[in-house]
């Protein structure tokens, strides 16, 4: 009996110091994953939580940078009731996000269904590095190629329109043409990307279908219509979030070509921001117009997804 106690007690004490050990290399590995995310982590506040709580703090208060920040309750909101010029660079930001989501969106799908198509590999591999490339590069540089060409008396494009007869238009310096200019540019720099989203969603249907569909009689608009649009709604659904939200703060392609003029043309809600900011130093109100826009992004993005029901197919 004696025996047959001693080598349970041993057995519950290995078994302890397995379970114990165990144990420990769990709380060990724990710490280090910890430990390799806190970098991130830290970044994360700094650069990203801190200035939104920030942000939501500056909207109750009246700073000008050069001097401390005073309480002054909701004035700052109030403010926004009678603000008659953010009125019209909020209408100046719809139209500039509907225009440049709409035709992003069209146009990167119809450059994906071009490039999807079968060619050789090598004619293939070039179009999708010449349709990118615009999103390689910095947007001040390509702002700046484009505010040559389109300059009215010197411009390329111009040039070229005085060479069929036509009248050289002021693209850059109208109320008219300024908007169109501007969301021209944003399409050319930012439909590569949305290409490349779609060409990924396009890759992924498989084949079989449009072979079945093709020995069922199908036509090449009833494929895409019962075939490729719902299976890349997802896809989408994604592309369209990602332009909306991006074209909602577009701030550098407008500021280098017209400066979000002329006058209050092209002047959008970003740009506003940092004119009272940066150049009224009304840091307060700036965070208070700031706010209004995540507030809008916020409504936005919950349509989408409530909307997204109806349309988008995951299965």
């Amino acid at each position: 009996m004696a025996s047959v106690a001693k080598g349970y007690g041993q057995s519950t004490a290995t078994q302890k110091g397995w379970f114990s050990g165990r144990h420990t290399n769990r709380a060990q590995e724990v710490i280090a994953g910890y430990l390799f995310i806190l970098p991130a982590f830290v970044s994360l506040f700094i650069f990203l939580v801190a200035p939104i709580l920030a942000a939501f703090v500056l909207v109750f208060m009246r700073y000008d940078v050069l001097s401390p920040p005073t309480w002054v309750g909701f004035n700052n909101l109030s403010e926004l009731v009678g603000d008659a010029r953010l009125r019209n660079v909020y209408w100046n930001t719809f139209r500039f996000v509907v225009f440049a989501t709409f035709f992003n969106n069209i146009l990167g799908l119809f450059l994906a269904m071009g490039i999807n198509r079968a060619m050789p590999s090598v004619v293939k591999y070039l179009l999708r590095t010449a349709l990118f490339f615009p999103v390689l590069t910095t947007t001040a540089s390509l702002a700046l190629v484009w505010n040559f060409l389109l300059t009215q008396d010197r411009g390329v494009v111009n040039y070229l329109l005085q060479q069929i007869g036509l009248q050289p238009i002021p693209w850059l310096s109208s109320s008219t043409w300024a908007m169109v200019s501007v969301v021209m540019f944003d399409v050319w720099r930012a439909c590569g990307f949305l290409m490349v989203i779609y060409l990924a969603g396009l890759q992924a249907i498989p084949d079989v279908l449009y072979e079945a569909a093709s020995i069922d009689g199908a036509n090449q608009f009833q494929r895409m219509r019962y075939i490729t649009l719902p299976l890349i709604s997802p896809t989408a659904f994604f592309a369209i979030i990602i332009s909306l939200i991006g074209a909602a703060q577009v701030f550098d392609n407008v500021w280098v070509l017209t400066g979000g003029g002329p006058g209050d043309a092209t002047r959008i809600i970003v740009l506003y921001i940092y004119e009272i900011g940066f150049k009224r130093f009304e840091m307060g109100y700036a965070a208070a117009v700031s706010l209004t826009l995540f507030l809008i992004l916020i409504a936005l993005t919950l349509f989408q997804f409530r909307l997204s029901r109806r349309w988008v197919h995951y299965d």
